[in-house]
């Protein structure tokens, strides 16, 4: 058995890698109750603990439903959980990633003519990981929110221990969405199945990663592209892999994405037929967003134009972080075409959104 969280969480602060945080450290004693619930509970022991206490089957296992602004520490605090947690079946997953797995499986049962496809489904999920760490659970989609909670419901009941983190309050998620009423049961189960704690540090740890940094290049070429990199590989800390976010029947594809970083092109986003709804989940999904190689902008160009405004319109409203690499300054980008003189609300956008307080005020993972 490894050493308890907190002996290891100490040690990182000891070599520099994080600052010590009273509020991380309640939310590691939280996470420790399960880490220890975990291995002393596993598959052999489960069953003989069952027998000792005089139970038919093993105590509901723990959960705990992890929430917080943007750069408090809920994914690292997760990955240190996981990574210390010395059992055989777990696993660590991006909500958005997990729910399109969810999906697609769902679709393979259907064609087997099964009549419950979420019961197959979550009874494979169980098999393979007793523990499932979720990263940021947000729900977007209708399809997501009217599965989500036998999914989950049955997941428990399998035996599962579920911890996730998110940005918003249990009451919070798919707020204002289509058909809510029906969702509301899924958040009571959270309430009543998970422990939910709201991480309420007095640090921003990505806002400190960025503040006094250069977050807008230009010239495209070697010389932004290499910072691009560098300040990716800084805050994912990861290579990143696609996500796949669903938005009213279609797939957006987000190239590389990590713990709520994703990095694109600007292709990717604005030279494709998307709007703003594709937009705002891009917003819910993502904390900080790096956007290689914007050209100038023209006549030739307007729609591109276009999707370019109403994708910054979308991501100032949330607060989201923004990096990019252009081919030139914010009020040069667009100097000829129709759409030139609204993209003067745009160019300054873009400046306020370069500064090294943007975001600190409203953050929030």
């Amino acid at each position: 058995m490894q050493a308890d969280l907190k002996t290891q969480y100490t040690k990182m602060v000891a070599t520099g890698e994080m600052r010590q945080d009273k509020a991380q450290l309640v939310a590691i004693e939280k996470l420790e109750h399960i880490r220890r619930f975990l291995e002393q509970t596993s598959e052999s022991r489960g069953a003989r603990l069952a027998g000792l206490l005089g139970l038919r089957t093993p105590p509901p296992p723990p959960g705990l439903y992890l929430w917080g602004s943007v750069g408090t520490g809920k994914s690292m605090l997760m990955d240190l959980f996981f990574s210390a947690t010395d059992i055989r079946r777990k696993r660590r997953v991006h909500f958005h990633a997990f729910m399109q797995e969810v999906h697609e499986a769902m679709y393979q049962v259907r064609q087997t003519e099964i009549d419950d496809p979420i019961a197959v489904v979550a009874a494979g999920i169980a098999a393979e990981a007793r523990l499932l760490c979720f990263d940021e659970m947000q729900i977007t989609d209708i399809t997501d929110a009217m599965i989500i909670g036998r999914l989950f419901e049955q997941l428990l009941s399998a035996g599962s221990s579920i911890v996730t983190t998110s940005n918003r309050a249990p009451d919070d998620l798919y707020k204002d969405g289509l058909n809510r009423q029906l969702f509301l049961p899924f958040i009571d189960l959270i309430k009543q199945r998970l422990q939910v704690h709201h991480l309420l540090s007095a640090f921003d740890y990505r806002q400190d990663k960025l503040r006094g940094q250069q977050t807008w290049f230009s010239p495209t070429g070697k010389a932004a592209d290499t910072e691009m990199a560098r300040i990716w590989l800084d805050l994912a800390e990861h290579q990143g892999a696609p996500l796949t976010l669903h938005v009213k029947g279609r797939n957006v594809v987000l190239p590389c994405f990590h713990n709520g970083v994703a990095r694109v092109g600007f292709a990717d986003l604005c030279a494709k037929p998307l709007g703003p709804a594709d937009y705002l989940a891009i917003a819910d999904a993502v904390r900080v967003l790096l956007v290689d190689n914007i050209p100038r902008l023209s006549r030739a160009r307007n729609n591109e134009a276009k999707r370019f405004i109403t994708l910054i319109d979308t991501l100032y409203e949330a607060k989201t972080q923004l990096i990019c690499s252009a081919e030139a300054e914010p009020e040069m980008l667009y100097v000829d075409g129709p759409g030139a003189f609204e993209f003067q609300r745009t160019a300054s956008r873009l400046r306020e959104m370069q500064s090294a307080e943007w975001g600190a005020e409203t953050s929030v993972s």
